[in-house]
């Protein structure tokens, strides 16, 4: 702790509730995560409406309620879309602060009440899973058009002649289409890979809470498809804890790029 004139109140921050005083400005921004975590904001309003949407089926919230979330979260998000200046220049500690910070100023009290029975461990595990189902998603679409590029080209240059290489040295005389449907097959692994991937990343920990799960009411299975997941999460230490989903598809990714890299490569 410092009393430094560069030192941060800590009563402000999430997790300060058996701290007083103040925290110096350097660990303050070492802690923070907003500047890299804030690519997050999409997903951070899209599960903080779904769960809106749960608490009121749970009986939490009332309808009137909930659409006074509903609307502030989408006025939110507007405005960081119209002025991202907004979230770039916030001052908060990670993004979930940010949208929390943003909704009291709107709505009073309800916008904590929203965090009734969620823990920011569901909820950033949660956001990092939407994030890399959208992100997998558009390697694959990527994918697919070059493939289909490639299947193009195969086809247009059926009766061109190419010369195939081993060691750098020319070989044999192959078509060029043969070439283009080889990396058409290496490609269609790769989307193989991409898309198993995202079968165990569509799996929706929201409702797990920090590790035991949530003592209301809520129907996690009709919350994980209003979220676009394939299920919810079997179990609850696990869906919070585990990040192992990530280096999955970063390893499907590398895979593909290696593929990609040779294509260039050649030509």
């Amino acid at each position: 702790m410092s009393g430094s004139t560069d030192a941060a109140v800590v009563p402000e921050a999430v997790w300060s509730g058996r701290f007083s005083g103040q925290v110096h400005e350097l660990f303050e921004r070492f802690n923070d995560s907003l500047p890299f975590d804030r690519r997050l904001f999409p997903e951070d309003i899209a599960g903080s409406a779904a769960w809106a949407r749960a608490l009121e089926r749970a009986g939490v919230l009332d309808p009137v309620e909930l659409r006074h979330l509903e609307s502030a979260l989408q006025s939110l998000h507007d405005d960081v879309a119209a002025d991202p200046a907004i979230l770039r220049d916030a001052d908060d500690e990670d993004v979930h602060s940010f949208v929390e910070r943003n909704l009291v100023e709107r709505v009073g009290d309800l916008g904590k009440k929203l965090h009734t029975g969620r823990s920011r461990n569901d909820q950033v595990a949660t956001d990092l899973r939407l994030w890399t189902m959208t992100a997998l998603d558009a390697r694959i679409d990527e994918i697919q058009a070059v493939i289909t590029g490639l299947v193009d080209l195969a086809h247009r240059e059926r009766e061109t002649v190419f010369p195939g290489y081993t060691h750098l040295q020319r070989a044999q005389p192959v078509l060029f289409a043969h070439w283009c449907l080889a990396y058409v097959e290496m490609l269609r692994r790769d989307l193989g890979r991409l898309a198993d991937a995202r079968v165990r990343t569509a799996v929706c920990p929201l409702g797990c809470a920090a590790l035991a799960g949530t003592a209301y009411p809520v129907d996690r299975e009709t919350l994980a498809v209003d979220l676009g997941f394939r299920s919810a999460a079997a179990n609850s230490l696990d869906a919070v804890s585990d990040r192992d989903f990530v280096m999955e598809s970063l390893s499907a990714i590398a895979q593909t790029s290696i593929h990609l890299s040779r294509l260039a490569e050649d030509l």
